[in-house]
């Protein structure tokens, strides 16, 4: 049996889709107390909730109002 060979990831590869984030996505970004952010990080991990996703749906929840 040979033993496979694992596939790498290539510097093409990782380029490609920063550019796609680059064109698609932008960055928002907010100061938090620490205590806070720290909590927050814990609630997401304990609920196998990523953070993107809460921050997402709180701002859709907003642009809703």
């Amino acid at each position: 049996m040979e033993a496979e060979k694992a596939k790498r990831k290539t510097k093409t590869s990782t380029a490609v889709k920063a550019r796609y984030n680059e064109k698609v996505y932008d960055v928002i970004s907010a100061r938090v107390p620490k205590d806070l952010a720290g909590a927050f990080r814990e609630k997401c991990a304990a609920e196998g909730v990523p953070q993107a996703q809460i921050i997402k749906k709180a701002i859709e929840d907003f642009l809703q109002t």
